[in-house]
């Protein structure tokens, strides 16, 4: 069983909105303010429970209800066994690649006042930079298939727009019924995929600034002009697009736990939350310079804002399936690529380890949706009361108000 985190980020809004002037939260988002409402009221008595007993030894216990939001530290653990459950399926016996989009600093602010445009441009050019590259006979000329997933924050929790794919390496020739591979030890050439990817890009934020889809206030107002967008748009060609992609791996049973990495990864996770009190937060993070563990302090505040920044828009889909992994037609292309492949059952990935301890034994041998009771670790946890949710105290809006 993991070792629980000394300090949550629920403890950290908690202590904010505690010490600080209820006006505060003025400057967040609607999105923002119901984020940190579902954060605080997460497994408290606000969402309601149950409790279980257990069957052995009488043991009883609370257990209050998640608040399931995709932002939430607490709630990540089991959507993440659930995605990565329903992708076993998808997993070829092939090396798979990981290759990572990231976006210029200039055009970032644009991205934080446009978060559904520039977000879906930067997942969708990313997605076709690898599809174009791919299909044309100088690299690969096959059809590629994989998932994208949107990231948005750096290890300090800097904004920082960027997109993880991970791709089998290869694909499926024109016929569909010949499985391409890449040389060994190679996906893609970088250099071309950032020319291209940037190309699209670019094209793709003129497009949405022609079409009068771009929102610029602030210190973004300058550029309502087309001479002075397109000024910006000229700054971003002076910078480097870093397209970064890693050596293929071999071993696809390890997929699953690659994966896990990066699927339902938030800003921060509670277990990198190493001090907290009324005047500042201390967490550890990856110095990818000097390849150090490191650690930083930030007041409330800065750190509240910068936890916010990472809130997408409602409805957003930040997980995304191309090529022969998209929805439709995805049960057919991949039974075509396991045919050329030689492999026309799917492949079994396990991530579950055989029982070890005396309580893994019993946790094997429990019913399918039954916990083992955590005081005599033998008897099953059944439900024996539901506790209701309390009514609103606001007509249903967030507690975190200005």
């Amino acid at each position: 069983m993991a070792e629980r985190p000394r300090h949550e980020v629920a403890e950290i809004f908690e202590r904010y909105l505690s010490t600080r002037a209820r006006s505060d939260p003025c400057a967040w988002s609607w999105e923002q303010r119901v984020v940190a409402d579902r954060i605080l009221a997460c497994r408290t008595a606000r969402l309601g429970g149950h409790v279980d007993a257990c069957d052995a030894c009488g043991h009883r216990q609370v257990s209050y209800n998640s608040c399931r939001n995709r932002h939430c530290p607490k709630c990540q653990g089991s959507a993440q066994k659930t995605w990565l459950a329903a992708r076993q399926a998808d997993v070829l016996p092939v090396p798979y690649a990981h290759v990572v989009f990231t976006m210029p600093q200039c055009l970032a602010p644009l991205a934080l006042q446009n978060p559904k445009v520039v977000y879906d441009l930067l997942l969708k050019t990313a997605a076709r930079t690898l599809q174009e590259i791919a299909a044309n006979p100088k690299h690969l000329g096959a059809r590629l298939g994989f998932f994208a997933i949107l990231h948005t924050w750096g290890q300090t929790l800097v904004h920082h727009p960027h997109v993880h794919c991970v791709v089998p390496a290869g694909g499926l020739a024109a016929d569909g019924r010949t499985w391409k591979p890449c040389r060994p030890g190679f996906f893609l050439p970088v250099r071309v995929l950032s020319r291209l990817f940037r190309g699209k890009f670019v094209a793709g934020l003129r497009g949405a600034f022609q079409e009068s889809r771009l929102e610029l206030h602030g210190r973004l107002a300058r550029y309502r002009s087309s001479a002075a967008f397109e000024g910006l748009l000229s700054e971003s060609f002076r910078t480097e697009w870093v397209v970064f992609a890693k050596p293929p791996f071999e071993d696809p049973e390890h997929v699953l736990e690659y994966l896990a990495r990066y699927t339902h990864r938030i800003a921060i996770s509670n277990h990198r939350l190493l001090h907290v009190d009324d005047e500042a937060v201390t967490f550890r993070y990856k110095d990818y310079r000097s390849r150090r563990i490191r650690s930083l302090a930030l007041p409330l505040a800065e750190f509240a804002r910068r936890f916010l920044l990472h809130v997408l828009p409602k409805g957003f889909v930040r997980i995304r399936y191309y090529g022969f992994l998209a929805n439709a037609g995805r049960a057919r292309l991949l039974s075509c690529c396991r045919s050329a492949l030689g492999h026309p059952e799917a492949t079994p990935v396990s991530s579950e380890s055989e029982p070890g301890t005396d309580h893994d034994f019993h946790l094997h041998l429990l019913p399918r949706g039954l916990r083992l009771c955590p005081n005599c670790e033998r008897g099953p946890l059944r439900c024996v009361e539901v506790l209701a949710r309390p009514p609103p105290a606001h007509g249903g809006s967030p507690r975190v108000a200005a």
